[in-house]
């Protein structure tokens, strides 16, 4: 590339966010922060736009303002806040790529208004394929905008798939460790504690995507992102249970063949290709040694246990606004979840129930997103208070 990137971080204070802070800083000559948001970590924001200079920085929680206004003040970073902003400061001419890591539905509007505006999107907010996938990918494929999976499983596939663009997908094989909980029973589950759960054997993540690994129900959302980033079926998508997470992800070729992306768990690679794409930048990653894995294993997922999975299968293959209910349920039961109000294996059954309760709309709009999230909301947290 011949002048620097000018990259928009949506959620720069959280797991994805700051890694690629990271990545940013480590090629000073290819990349520039142009904006950088977050919801809550005031504190965190105001560093991080000390160190990177942004062009404007937005707190969505408008009661920080006057603290991030205030310690920018000599700075010369514009500061805005609340949701609104969010959406506004993505079309700014400035921006190269807008890289959407917020956590949940939370990431929606400010994508398609990114989209909208003609930025490329790296994403790492797979809710938003889930809630609205046919509507982001046909928005998208009309402003001629593309999107670069962050997702270590999802990059895995793209990395699989350049050079094979023309040739026909047989399956697409996503692979999961399994969480902190793989082999474990439904007894054994039914008493799990938070700190439990929050113990992921492989990743450093946030609080709620590690709950969503342990529960099987990320695997689940990235079944439905895989659908519409590329273009398959719901049957052309497989889950495999890897428990070294070394083999990102694979895909297999109407001849047989199967492609597989290695590495080590490090999320920094995915975010660098997607901001870097087509090129691939130089890193000092600690690099995969085949010595050190002697071992590589594969297992079928146990949906029986872990129903979250089939959940997200289920709401795939009925389509509509079903995804949209399971994502909105499900981020109500992690909350719950991690606040004690419910059990492990409590979750599913909220999640069922409430997919079972919302009106089925077939062919939604983005209104009837937005309300079916709201709606969603509303019945889950009758369920939950029904099971304290």
């Amino acid at each position: 590339m011949s002048e620097k990137k000018r990259v928009a971080i949506l959620g720069s204070t959280g797991s994805i966010g700051t890694q690629a802070l990271e990545v940013i800083k480590s090629h000073p000559d290819k990349f520039e922060v142009e904006v950088l948001t977050a919801q809550n970590n005031a504190e965190l924001l105001i560093q991080q736009a000390i160190a990177f200079q942004p062009n404007a920085v937005v707190i969505a929680n408008e009661s920080l303002y006057k603290k991030v206004s205030d310690a920018l003040f000599t700075h010369g970073v514009k500061v805005f806040a609340g949701e609104k902003a969010l959406s506004q400061v993505v079309e700014m001419e400035g921006i190269d790529v807008v890289l959407t890591a917020l956590v949940g539905y939370a990431g929606l509007i400010p994508t398609i208004h990114a989209i909208q505006a003609g930025k490329p999107i790296a994403l790492a907010n797979k809710e938003t394929l889930v809630v609205a996938g046919q509507l982001i990918t046909s928005l998208a494929a009309e402003k001629g905008v593309n999107i670069y999976p962050v997702d270590s499983e999802h990059s895995a596939i793209f990395q699989c798939l350049i050079g094979e663009f023309h040739n026909p997908i047989e399956k697409i094989i996503l692979t999961a460790s399994g969480g902190p909980f793989r082999g474990r029973d439904r007894t054994f589950l039914s008493s799990v504690t938070k700190a439990q759960a929050l113990k992921h054997p492989n990743w450093d993540m946030g609080a709620k995507i590690t709950i969503d690994s342990a529960s099987l129900m990320n695997k689940g959302l990235e079944v439905i992102e895989a659908r519409w980033l590329f273009g398959v079926q719901p049957d052309q998508i497989e889950v495999v249970v890897h428990p070294q997470s070394i083999i990102h992800s694979l895909v297999q070729f109407t001849d047989g063949s199967i492609k597989a992306q290695l590495g080590l768990p490090d999320m920094r690679i995915p975010i660098q290709f997607a901001l870097s794409y087509p090129d691939r930048f130089k890193s000092e990653f600690p690099r995969f040694d085949f010595v050190n894995y002697p071992n590589l294993t594969f297992e079928k997922p146990d949906t029986k246990t872990f129903r979250n999975l089939q959940l997200a299968f289920n709401a795939l293959e009925k389509g509509g606004n079903v995804p949209c209910v399971l994502n909105a349920a499900n981020e109500m039961a992690v909350s719950a979840f991690l606040k004690d109000e419910i059990g492990f294996l409590e979750m599913s059954d909220v999640i069922a129930d409430a997919m079972s309760a919302v009106e089925f709309i077939k062919n939604p709009s983005l209104e009837d997103f937005i309300e079916s999230d709201k709606e969603t909301r509303i019945i889950t947290e009758k369920l939950i208070k029904s099971k304290v």
